[in-house]
């Protein structure tokens, strides 16, 4: 998908709903704490994926154009390669990702957009959105459990932000 979109905002405001995925979550912690767990390569390693599986790291550089290529493993179980490609980072408002399969071409690979807005209250909604490049393949995303597996994801952040404010 790297580059086939000339206006990363259009192709956000014009994507069609059946290929997306929408998760969101209140985290009890600033945007600015929030925004840097995403964008610390010590902290996302922490806590990102699904429960029951660790990241091993390959390569790791979070910034616009930077890679992170990772697998997440399962204790005595398979490995799912991922490599995710930094498009656009905006601190500490958003993210935007390339992510798939640790291969290149990837019919698989998606979009996605995180965002954080800081409530009056202190507590940050992130919002992460996924574009799918059709709806068949944002199915097989979701029959593989990608919103169960989003929420423990974000779960374990949320999880981590409070570790960090010592809750």
């Amino acid at each position: 998908m790297s580059g086939s979109f000339k206006d990363s905002d259009s192709a956000w405001r014009d994507w069609p709903l059946d290929r997306e995925i929408v998760l969101s979550r209140v985290i009890d912690a600033p945007r600015s704490l929030v925004y840097a767990a995403w964008t610390d390569p010590d902290q996302i390693q922490e806590w990102f994926g699904p429960e029951g599986m660790a990241i091993e790291t390959k390569e790791i550089d979070l910034k616009p154009g930077g890679v992170w290529r990772f697998d997440m493993v399962v204790a005595g179980g398979p490995r799912y390669s991922n490599r995710m490609v930094f498009l656009r980072m905006e601190a500490p408002a958003l993210i935007e990702v390339e992510h798939g399969s640790d291969q290149d071409n990837d019919p698989g690979r998606f979009r996605m957009l995180v965002t954080f807005e800081e409530q009056s209250n202190g507590k940050t909604v992130l919002t992460l959105r996924q574009m799918h490049p059709s709806k068949e393949r944002r199915d097989a995303g979701i029959g593989f459990g990608a919103v169960e597996y989003g929420g423990q994801t974000l779960e374990k952040l949320a999880r981590h932000v409070a570790k960090l404010r010592g809750q």
